[in-house]
């Protein structure tokens, strides 16, 4: 099933964030696909706002991921931003053992940049395709 949302400003992306934190109780990994300020990171920061995380969240495009608790009245116990825009390929990617953290139930990963690591996910996630339509405009595809 798809579904098309035209958002039209930065609080409506992070609004949709999140109220898509309600739909998240059985699936492992969010695939979010889009160029560079696109709307992702500002959908994460929504997200991780649903699931109950006060922190500010920002991009980890240079240390690659970030962690968060996850408070306890939530089904999911630890939330994993994962910017991959440095990355090449899933060699790179081996190491910060990314396979445990998929298929460990208890955590949420959002990752950006996904295609450079698909043969890694899951089948059963949601994607996400980011497109910039102007300075506040985005359209969001899930799938």
């Amino acid at each position: 099933m798809e579904t098309t949302i035209i958002t039209n400003s930065f609080e409506e992306t992070q609004k949709l964030g999140l109220e898509f934190a309600k739909k998240v109780s059985d699936i492992s990994v969010l695939a979010l696909y889009g160029d560079l300020g696109s709307g992702k990171t500002t959908f994460i920061q929504g997200l991780a706002k649903g699931l109950g995380i006060n922190k500010k969240i920002i991009s980890p495009t240079f240390i690659i991921m970030r962690s968060y608790k996850v408070p306890a009245i939530f089904k999911k116990r630890h939330f994993y931003h994962i910017d991959l825009y440095r990355i090449h390929n899933e060699d790179d990617v081996r190491e910060l053992g990314l396979i445990e953290l998929i298929n460990d139930p208890d955590n949420l990963l959002a990752v950006e940049w996904p295609e450079k690591i698909i043969k890694l996910l899951p089948e059963k996630r949601f994607d996400l395709h980011f497109t910039y339509i102007d300075e506040n405009k985005r359209k969001i595809i899930i799938t």
